[in-house]
């Protein structure tokens, strides 16, 4: 496992595909990015549903123009272009309620999602007398059903998991970089 790592070869493959200098910068953004949602996380929550909503809206208007060049699936890509650009107007005309309302439903599937996926690993366990795939089934059932009866307690802290999880995936980005740029200068030279 380490060999792939360690492999300037390997690495060098990677770094050809995404320069060195892009994880780094994807890196510090995320440890920047993970540091406002915990400092500012409602401010930082609602500045990023609106930029989710002005994404929708321009991408419902891309959608639109590309039907005059592409014609195919004309009913299901003028549809999802209608819900793109409604879903961006809201989201843009009331940013605040949005925001409580996309947190809460995003919390609400992962709640559904953990309960459906407990139940699997609970049935795969029974069936396999698998003891590890037990365990795993009842914590995603117990973290499923306790999203669905807190979800709104879960939506208020899901800017700060989110902003914890930034954390740590930029600080691994900013090594992967820098272990990037080693692997290049090794292999270079």
């Amino acid at each position: 496992m380490t060999d792939a790592v360690d492999n300037p070869e390997k690495m060098m493959c990677f770094s050809s595909i995404m320069p060195w200098w892009v994880i780094l910068l994807w890196g510090i953004l995320s440890v920047i990015i993970g540091i406002m949602f915990l400092t500012t996380p409602g401010i930082t929550t609602i500045l990023f549903i609106t930029l989710l909503g002005a994404f929708w809206l321009v991408g419902g208007l891309f959608s639109i123009g590309s039907l005059f060049v592409d014609k195919s699936n004309m009913g299901l890509k003028l549809f999802l272009a209608i819900i793109n650009i409604l879903a961006g107007v809201v989201i843009l005309l009331y940013p605040l309620y949005s925001t409580l309302f996309l947190l809460a439903f995003f919390v609400i599937f992962i709640g559904f999602w953990g309960c459906f996926i407990g139940v699997s690993h609970l049935y795969h366990a029974f069936k396999t007398k698998d003891a590890g795939n037990g365990v795993l089934g009842v914590l995603s059932l117990v973290f499923g059903i306790l999203l669905l009866v807190y979800p709104f307690i879960a939506a208020a802290l899901l800017p700060f998991i989110a902003g914890a999880f930034m954390i740590l995936m930029g600080i691994a980005a900013v090594i992967a970089g820098f272990m990037a740029k080693k692997a290049i200068a090794v292999v270079t030279a």
